[in-house]
């Protein structure tokens, strides 16, 4: 691995947007909190904002670790993880409200415990 340092702030910045995720969606009990008020629509906005941060954190950590990394941890569908990314920012007008609810409910905590752990292997 190449830059310990960068790499451990590369996560460190995965680590903070998944769980700003975690907190603005810890009030959602359902798709209608994200779609039935603007005030749960900004929530929307702002959890996606996040999974763009994520996303593209992740290229970088796969670029900068030359693929090695991200594959030595396979709980985590780094593919799909790094593609919703790219379903955000160029389909954004069409971003599918489930898609984001069942993501943060059932993925982005695994993926939270992924990264902690990839840090204290680090």
């Amino acid at each position: 691995m190449r830059d310990r340092e960068l790499v451990a702030e590369v996560l460190r910045q995965i680590e903070e947007a998944a769980s700003k995720i975690c907190l603005r969606f810890e009030p959602v009990h359902s798709i209608s909190d994200f779609t039935d008020s603007p005030a749960g629509i900004d929530k929307l906005d702002a959890i996606c904002m996040m999974l763009i941060v994520i996303g593209e954190s992740l290229k970088n950590l796969d670029k900068i670790t030359d693929g090695e990394l991200l594959k030595q941890y396979p709980e985590v569908d780094w593919k799909r993880a790094k593609g919703m990314r790219d379903i955000i920012v160029h389909h954004y007008v069409d971003i599918n409200a489930d898609a984001i609810y069942f993501t943060c409910r059932d993925k982005i905590p695994i993926l939270l415990e992924i990264i902690r752990k990839m840090k204290t292997d680090l």
